[in-house]
């Protein structure tokens, strides 16, 4: 206990020496760039400290992922009524943010009819939540593939779920968006999928460390291939210890980040640099103090 409390107090510490530093840096800078985190990085923040916190470092949108470790967002009480969505929307105008994604829990793998409507029927709610705030995405995964199963099947479930999703979306503002995940991190399998079911409403979010870490694929090997489908990125940094990946600040770790990064940038890419740092599923790692404010803080001087 002793030990944790001053792990706790170091961190806390850190964080407000980060702050202020990071604080007085960006009063020298421009306009702001499209960076965005993940709510998954601080599941214990009330909202207003969450959108506090991001125009005060500089971000410019959200990425919702839970509030306060409720993950079905429609159940939020911030999105829980057509009051407390105007208010929250007027909250995000108050604070020059939007938002830039919807963290769905929908899974396409899944071959069981219950399973699979009950997923595909999420996906459906989060996007016509999306509509309602003027959000242009809704992340869908899937994850590990069966093994008693034919890997062609699963991709072929998972490409249909993602045209019905589009289907949906037809009509709004808003696209789905699977990200690289699970076992669909290989370029030649995203680039299958997206192939076949990449249309207006439909695109991928590239988790750069999930991809890299599982098949050590050159990012430059990744964009060439993918480019026309990447609406959204995930971005975070990495060392492998064995088989277990820990998760670092941005560029302590041995993922080529910040070559993906500029893949992106000089590509033309119009979309957000979204940091998610998944505090929610390993607790032990640094607190969003810490690690939402270092974050910015190298973006902005890498892309100065």
């Amino acid at each position: 206990m002793v030990k944790s409390s001053r792990r706790q107090f170091l961190q806390a510490s850190a964080a407000i020496m980060a702050s202020y530093y990071v604080s007085s840096a960006f009063k020298r800078l421009g306009p702001k760039l499209n960076l965005s985190f993940s709510t998954l990085g601080c599941p214990d923040w009330e909202f207003r400290k969450i959108v506090d916190f991001a125009s005060a470092h500089q971000y410019s949108g959200l990425e919702i992922r839970g509030i306060q470790r409720q993950m079905d967002l429609p159940l939020c009480e911030i999105f829980s009524s057509p009051q407390n969505k105007r208010d929250t929307m007027n909250m995000m105008r108050d604070y020059g943010l939007q938002f830039v994604d919807l963290g769905s829990s929908a899974t396409l793998h899944f071959s069981d009819p219950k399973e699979r409507s009950k997923n595909l029927d999420e996906g459906r709610r989060f996007i016509d939540l999306a509509q309602e705030l003027n959000c242009p995405f809704v992340r869908v995964f899937p994850n590990l593939f069966p093994k008693d199963r034919e890997k062609k099947e699963t991709m072929d479930l998972i490409i249909k779920g993602l045209l019905e999703l589009g289907e949906h979306a037809k009509g709004s503002q808003v696209s789905v968006l699977i990200e690289s995940h699970g076992d669909l991190i290989h370029t030649a399998d995203l680039e299958t999928v997206m192939r076949a079911a990449g249309n207006e409403h439909t695109g991928m979010i590239w988790d750069i460390t999930n991809m890299w870490t599982a098949g050590r694929e050159a990012p430059s090997f990744v964009y060439e291939r993918l480019k026309t489908f990447i609406r959204h990125t995930h971005v975070k940094d990495a060392q492998l210890v064995g088989n277990d990946l820990h998760y670092t600040l941005l560029g302590q770790g041995e993922v080529p980040v910040m070559d993906a990064l500029d893949l992106l940038r000089d590509g033309g890419y119009k979309g957000y640099y979204s940091f998610e740092w998944e505090k929610l599923w390993h607790p032990e790692i640094l607190a969003p103090e810490i690690a939402i404010a270092d974050f910015s803080e190298k973006m902005y001087a890498h892309f100065k």
